[in-house]
């Protein structure tokens, strides 16, 4: 059994940050394990080969929700990478951070040094933002930042169309304020999609003092006299154990993080009790609080221009691959979105609550995966900060079995209200003079679906997940975190959590941003408790 001074439990956005920034440091040894292979699928490296790894088993866990009326008794997919960079491997490699706000609420619930200003030098740590004033965005980061290669006209007319309802243009939604459009920003490089893999850990692979294993599933974590000592885990069908002489640092997600600490014996008692396992530390909160941005799109059928749908067939899709082969420019390098836009819609809010995104591109049953045969584009838009909470539990003692997850999508009136505001407001966009003569009609979710409760049976028929889930392991002082604002485990000893599951609540922002500067924030202390010790 080897011994290391931490044990890092997941290869992802997070894990690869801190591998990378504790082993600058010689003297310390770090062992990272992930449960999925390395990252030679070619699609994960290809910016709009997140289309090719959203249902992939071999990169990606695809794990479900269970059914619930409120969301119209659909079991609703989840991807969350199984590979090395984790999410950041799989995702629509998008950078936004939120609002100040967002920050600035988590320090208000207790959690001292995690105000905007005191995170933003984080923010700044791990970009090279191409865009953006320098005293706010990083320069010189492992992570290029950049806006999309590929900017199709339909974007820029979209842009038009809501300076013309009212929203105004933003040229860096991640500088001094969100509200209103501009590009999104991508984490891309010569077009090529900078993971955490082929950024933080690429540079640090090399390290004598950094051993990486893939296809190490963590099955528990191991716990002697009230302390955490190491990892048990399985590769390549043998059972194998790992010491941490410092601290285990669980890097393994909103979903992975609180299923290892069930595992382990780690949550509320009665809970552990009834999977048959002995309870080794009573933390009722694990596996609760769980937040997810819940998304509808609508979809209209084009006319008088091209999109994306026509360039993905046939013969153009050709001239696409032959593109990307030589310039690394085109269709191959598109996000899921090419715009976003933060917006007010609901009575007396003082910061965005909506985030609209816009594609030059229609997907058949307004579901992201295929496009459609015709000529389409689609704009897509969630809650910033939903209220709904919901929860994360092991079903059983297999770590082989996947969760169950009840995000309670819209189980809150103020979350059903804002969507759908939200929906109205992303019509009145589609109504502008500057891109209404593009429209033959609407396609998702029709021109017949007009009052409040219409809106609202779409919504809740037809939603889907932002891939965004955060909470399940909340960082707080009060009786249901997790853990503490050094990332602790409360009570015990030897155990970090680092990853989107420490989140208090929900940041008005695609999460991985936020998860990276969590990181980054973590390594610091880290390294400073050791220094100190």
């Amino acid at each position: 059994m080897d011994t290391f001074d931490y044990v890092i439990v997941g290869a992802g956005s997070a894990g690869c940050v801190l591998a990378n920034r504790l082993t600058e440091d010689s003297n310390i040894s770090v062992l990272l394990l992930e449960a999925g292979p390395k990252d030679t699928y070619p699609f994960i490296h290809i910016p709009a080969g997140f289309f090719k790894t959203l249902y992939n088993e071999k990169v990606n866990w695809c794990f479900a929700t269970e059914k619930e009326e409120g969301w119209g008794n659909r079991a609703i997919h989840w991807p969350r990478g199984k590979v090395l960079g984790g999410s950041s491997s799989i995702n629509g490699h998008l950078i936004v951070r939120g609002q100040r706000e967002d920050y600035d609420g988590w320090a208000q619930l207790g959690n001292r040094g995690w105000s905007f200003d005191d995170v933003l030098g984080y923010f700044k740590k791990f970009e090279n933002a191409e865009v953006g004033d320098p005293s706010i965005r990083g320069r010189g980061g492992p992570i290029n930042v950049r806006e999309p290669i590929e900017q199709h006209p339909l974007t820029e007319t979209f842009m038009e169309a809501c300076v013309e309802a009212g929203i105004p243009r933003n040229g860096d939604y991640n500088g001094a304020t969100q509200e209103g459009v501009g590009y999104f920003q991508q984490a891309l490089k010569n077009g090529r999609r900078q993971s955490t893999a082929q950024t933080f850990l690429k540079a640090a692979r090399s390290r004598p003092n950094l051993r990486i294993e893939t296809e190490a599933h963590t099955r528990r974590i191991i716990v002697e006299g009230g302390r955490v000592v190491g990892v048990a885990y399985t590769q390549n069908g043998a059972e194998q154990e790992a010491r941490a002489g410092r601290e285990v640092l669980l890097s393994a997600g909103s979903i992975g993080s609180p299923q290892i600490l069930e595992l382990s014996g780690i949550g509320d008692a009665e809970r552990i009790k009834s999977l048959g396992l002995d309870v080794v530390h009573h933390q009722p909160g694990v596996g609760e609080n769980l937040q997810d941005h819940y998304l509808a799109r609508l979809c209209f059928k084009a006319k008088n221009i091209g999109t994306f749908n026509e360039r993905s067939r046939g013969w153009r899709l050709g001239v696409e691959l032959l593109r990307y082969a030589t310039s690394r420019t085109g269709l191959l390098t598109a996000a899921p979105g090419n715009v976003s836009a933060s917006i007010k819609v609901m009575p007396g809010v003082e910061t965005p609550d909506i985030q609209i995104s816009f594609a030059p591109a229609s997907y058949v049953d307004g579901q992201i995966g295929v496009l459609d045969d015709f000529p389409g584009m689609t704009t897509g838009f969630w809650q910033h900060r939903p209220a709904s909470t919901g929860s994360l539990h092991c079903v059983s003692s297999d770590p082989n079995d996947h969760p169950s997850i009840r995000p309670n999508y819209l189980g809150d009136k103020i979350d059903q209200d804002t969507m759908v505001a939200g929906a109205k407001a992303a019509r009145r966009i589609f109504e502008q003079p500057a891109i209404a003569k593009y429209i033959e009609a609407e396609a998702i979710p029709g021109a017949d679906v007009q009052s409040d409760d219409e809106i609202l049976d779409y919504l809740r028929g037809n939603g889907a997940t932002v891939y965004h889930p955060i909470g399940t392991c909340k960082m707080g002082t009060d009786p249901m975190a997790v853990v503490d604002p050094n990332l602790k485990m409360h009570g015990l000893e030897g155990l970090r959590v680092v990853d989107a599951s420490i989140m208090p609540r929900m940041v008005s922002a695609n999460t991985n941003a936020a998860v990276l500067m969590i990181a980054e924030k973590a390594a610091d202390m880290i390294k400073s408790a050791r220094q100190s010790s």
